[in-house]
């Protein structure tokens, strides 16, 4: 009976010992596996590309001076039927300009103790503003708008106010072939790297598509833009 249990003992001491270093060794393998899974590269691509904007909004700010309240207002009107009927006669539509009421100030109420009268008194303020999608067009009667100067009309600018804006609107067309573009050539990062550390490239562990930036190509040229987008990626490694 006791050689018996000694038996039993024995037999079950093989069995936990066999069963602990098969456990130990699929948990080893499960660690090395797991070590080697867990290797990954993160890579950038850029995806940059110029195209020409679509709406241009320019603003046309003129102003003009008297004594007489009733007569500058005569003359603004005069100036802005002058731009109205140039603009016309340039290709640009009377649907795309809008005019704004003209802002008059009175120098009178502003000398604040100051004795010396100002030649005139009142001085007027008026803005049409350009919205269209012939951005050549626009840009043409631009090149050509001293022409009205010559006829008397002062125009201002250099201010935030009377910037031309030109937009591009149609990002949501050109956003899957950018992002196509960009995450291709992050993988091409990725395996020149792989293969530079004698490693195989496997799936994708994480992507993250930056923002689009839509920007100016240059100062001369504001109406050519540059979009662009940065995707990061993460790549799996194995040897």
């Amino acid at each position: 009976m006791h050689q018996s249990s000694k038996a039993s003992a024995f037999i079950l001491g093989v069995f936990v010992f066999a069963g602990l270093s098969a456990l130990g060794y699929l948990l080893g393998s499960a660690a090395i596996e797991y070590k080697q899974y867990d290797r990954s590269v993160t890579v950038k691509g850029l995806s940059e590309r110029e195209f020409d904007a679509d709406i241009v909004i320019w603003p046309i700010q003129f102003t003009a001076a008297g004594n007489d309240l009733e007569s500058l207002y005569g003359a603004i009107e005069q100036s802005t039927v002058k731009i109205q009927v140039f603009l016309d006669n340039n290709g640009i539509g009377r649907e795309e300009i809008t005019f704004s009421a003209p802002a008059i100030t009175d120098k009178s109420a502003q000398q604040y103790g100051n004795n010396s009268k100002p030649e005139f008194r009142y001085t007027a303020f008026q803005t049409i503003t350009v919205y269209s999608k012939n951005i050549a067009a626009v840009r043409a009667v631009m090149a050509s708008l001293s022409e009205l100067g010559k006829q008397g009309i002062v125009f201002t600018g250099g201010n935030y106010q009377s910037q031309t804006e030109y937009i591009f609107t149609r990002l949501n067309e050109v956003k899957p072939e950018m992002i196509e573009e960009a995450t291709r050539k992050a993988r091409e990062v990725a395996e020149k790297f792989a293969s530079d550390s004698n490693s195989a490239l496997g799936k994708i562990k994480k992507a993250s598509q930056g923002q689009f930036s839509i920007s100016e190509r240059d100062k001369n040229n504001p109406h050519i833009k540059k979009i662009r987008v940065v995707s990061t990626v993460e790549y799996y490694l194995s040897d």
